[in-house]
């Protein structure tokens, strides 16, 4: 009966841990809401390009970042807990492009 204390001691201890742990770490689905805008922006060079795909991803939020110089197109993935398209489309003018949301 000594024996069997420290061990059931030891297991309510280790199953808080991993009850605590996953609750912190769980979060809740609005968390974890993503969203996508694809945004016509005039590009004139391939320098553009580098300019929107070295700045825009470090923006609060953003998952994914695909710009297409051809069709004048930048697509962003984001978190929409942590930003919005209004948001992302004021990062962009920031760099001095002309933006407008793609009607797609």
């Amino acid at each position: 009966m000594k024996n069997l204390v420290p061990i059931l001691k030891r297991f309510f201890i280790a199953l808080s841990i991993i009850f605590i742990s996953s609750t912190a770490f769980a979060g809740n689905e609005e968390d974890k809401k993503m969203d996508t805008v694809i945004f016509k922006v005039e590009m004139d060079c391939t320098g553009c390009v580098s300019k929107i795909e070295k700045n825009i991803p470090f923006e609060k939020g953003v998952k994914a970042l695909l710009v297409d110089f051809e069709k004048q197109q930048v697509s962003i993935t984001f978190k929409t807990k942590l930003t919005n398209k209004a948001k992302l489309k004021k990062a962009i003018e920031k760099l001095e492009f002309k933006v407008e949301e793609s009607k797609i």
